[in-house]
């Protein structure tokens, strides 16, 4: 798949839900949202029959998200029907952690390559003020089962003032793991319009500063992610740095939220509706073809690039709604 500036689009990230047990300050309000009515959201035949499609267009990797995408009833039956599918080399989950260790044998026999788990602090009193719940040693063991698993696992922190303090801790978590520890600036988006995080560069000087010098290490050509390495350390370090090193020339990805909307970028609003397409009521072969049709139009509007840095509110949703 090509869009409109010849970039190959290859990468679906999922959002199976909305919903999500935790409540992240710059993720979801406080007072939480008005969510998806359930028959509103796709179900997995539906999802397994438009990755069936862009599959045959060339997609290969798959990130299941949400909200929190483990609170979707049965998703190892998910994984199961797209780990089938041909073409698909990568589905990978992002979660926050805390019923990951719960299914993690199942996740892991059903087909699930890669896991990132999200944590912003190491210390429970901020874990609570972050999320509005207790659980930061549920999600430490979930990081300890993804590793005796074997999943390649990768740590997703969100520096702001918050956490200042905590950076260095955060990233000792590769010091003597095999992990990633990815440092993600925090995106203007939703519920963190007004909010302002720490930038990469900075981020990446307070670890020096502790650490000594980082050696950038060579990426994947698609990914976001900057790798680098500190002396001593079994796993790497890495940002993403959508504000200040912005990687849209390289973005291979497109989102399909809960309720089958097919988003071309984070930032804009404007979306295929292909739950539309997949409930018109018509043959398969009509849908399948509908779909192939409409999604290779659309991805000619994808745009060139994100209006991130220049603070317009471009996007009316929260990130929970968006799939992270």
């Amino acid at each position: 798949m090509k869009d409109g500036f010849g970039r190959t689009i290859d990468y679906l990230r999922i959002s199976l839900t909305d919903k999500c047990n935790l409540r992240c300050r710059y993720c979801m309000p406080p007072e939480g949202i008005n969510h998806i009515p359930h028959e509103e959201i796709l179900s997995y035949e539906e999802i397994e029959s438009l990755v069936l499609v862009m599959a045959g267009m060339g997609l290969k990797k798959i990130r299941l998200t949400g909200g929190e995408p483990l609170i979707r009833r049965d998703l190892v039956s998910l994984i199961e029907k797209l780990y089938k599918i041909e073409g698909i080399e990568e589905i990978c989950l992002t979660t926050n952690g805390l019923l990951f260790s719960d299914l993690a044998d199942q996740l892991k026999a059903a087909g699930l390559s890669r896991v990132n788990i999200s944590l912003d602090t190491l210390n429970e009193e901020l874990f609570y003020k972050i999320t509005g719940f207790s659980g930061l040693e549920k999600v430490l063991k979930s990081i300890d089962i993804a590793l005796a698993l074997n999943f390649p696992l990768k740590i997703n922190v969100v520096p702001s003032d918050w956490n200042k303090n905590e950076l260095c801790d955060l990233a000792l978590l590769a010091k003597n793991q095999t992990l990633d520890v990815r440092f993600i600036e925090l995106m203007p988006l939703g519920a963190a319009f007004e909010m302002k995080g720490l930038t990469s560069d900075f981020v990446r000087g307070h670890l020096e500063a502790r650490f000594g010098r980082a050696i950038q290490l060579p990426g994947n050509s698609h990914s976001p992610a900057r790798l680098f390495q500190f002396d001593g350390f079994k796993g790497k370090i890495a940002f993403i740095s959508p504000l200040s090193h912005a990687f849209c020339t390289e973005c291979n990805r497109v989102r399909l939220t809960a309720n089958g909307m097919l988003k071309l970028c984070l930032c804009y609003d404007d979306a295929l509706n292909v739950k539309e397409i997949l409930r018109s009521g018509k043959s398969a072969d009509k849908i399948k073809e509908e779909l192939k049709g409409e999604i290779q139009k659309a991805l000619l509007r994808k745009p060139q690039a994100h209006q991130l840095n220049e603070h317009k509110k471009t996007q009316s949703k929260m990130m929970t709604q968006i799939g992270g």
